[in-house]
């Protein structure tokens, strides 16, 4: 399993999200203004969008291609990993 080998980095970057989380939590309770939630919102957003792009990745160059790819499942599998990076972006 792919998020095995990276565990740690992936669940410290779980727990910075829980943070964010946390902090848009907070912002509501407060009353802070809209805009300031929603700068919270976009961070959060983007640092889930990165876990999700991280996690992706790693399922298709670990578990899709398997252990013997060719040259051009290698070349499509990284096209497709570009492609959805692009669009959590």
């Amino acid at each position: 399993m792919h998020t095995t080998h990276s565990k740690e980095k992936l669940v410290l970057r779980v727990r910075r999200i829980q943070g964010q989380v946390k902090a848009i939590e907070k912002a509501i309770q407060n009353d802070t203004e809209c805009h300031h939630v929603l700068q919270h919102l976009a961070a959060c957003r983007g640092a889930i969008n990165s876990l999700m792009s991280e996690v992706i990745e790693g399922q298709v160059l670990f578990h899709v291609l398997g252990s013997k790819p060719r040259a051009e499942q290698i070349e499509a599998a990284e096209q497709l990993v570009d492609i959805v990076n692009a669009y959590l972006k």
